[in-house]
């Protein structure tokens, strides 16, 4: 049986993914009640780890006590029942298809006419649809692996079915969710488990994309340059 995370983590969660959110997005997000992360919100500001942000990106943002607070409790969390070692060893399948997510999402935004990029204007249906389908092969692949992450942490669970619900929006012509952001894309949802694993094994994405650069100009010097995705998961 997974282990359940509790509620006020998971609020804490929710937004250290999103950064700026809605109670709406949040409970989409971790899989709870609206209502009971609305509470929550209230409570968590009267302790000053969460603030509302107005603007033109409005709603609820974690503050440094907040984030603070989430990392200690994630910590925790992943510290007990041997949920680490499983975490990491889903991580590492993880990284295995991030390189191909990456690919299809730019594939998706950006295509080669005449041996140039060009933007994808989306007049080519063959194209299109040879993308989508590679998408659709990817999430095949995904699917396993949120459920086994799901099976260790039961706040990993709302990834499968989200992810699954974008794809189902693509391959029915809504193809807004392949890429789009702020809003539940597909390469939104991925981004947010990538963000998920890396906070609950506490690595730092900066360092994790320095290591993965080096990596790749270690293995090959005169591999061609991958194609500019709008946001890397």
């Amino acid at each position: 049986m997974s282990r359940r995370s509790e509620p006020r983590l998971l609020v804490l969660h929710g937004l250290r993914l999103k950064g700026v959110a809605e109670v709406g997005a949040v409970a989409e997000a971790v899989g709870l009640v609206e209502a009971d992360v609305a509470r929550l919100v209230q409570a968590l500001a009267a302790d000053a780890l969460v603030r509302r942000r107005d603007g033109a990106l409005a709603g609820w943002a974690l503050t440094p006590a907040g984030r603070a607070e989430h990392e200690r409790l994630l910590a925790t969390e992943a510290d007990a029942d041997a949920v680490r070692p499983r975490v990491r060893a889903a991580y590492r399948a993880f990284r295995e298809l991030n390189p191909r997510l990456l690919d299809v999402c730019s594939r998706w935004q950006v295509r080669e006419l005449a041996g140039r990029p060009v933007r994808n204007d989306h007049s080519d249906p063959v194209y299109d649809d040879a993308v989508v389908a590679d998408l659709g092969r990817l999430h095949g692949e995904a699917g396993p692996l949120c459920d086994r992450l799901g099976h260790t942490l039961d706040r990993y669970r709302p990834y499968g079915p989200r992810l699954g619900q974008a794809m189902a929006r693509v391959r029915a012509g809504d193809t807004d969710y392949f890429t789009r952001p702020v809003m539940p894309s597909y390469h939104t949802v991925w981004f947010e488990l990538h963000e998920d694993l890396l906070a609950t094994l506490g690595i730092d994405r900066a360092a994790e994309t320095t290591a993965a650069t080096g990596a790749a100009a270690t293995a090959s010097s005169d591999r061609p340059a991958p194609r500019p995705p709008t946001r890397q998961p």
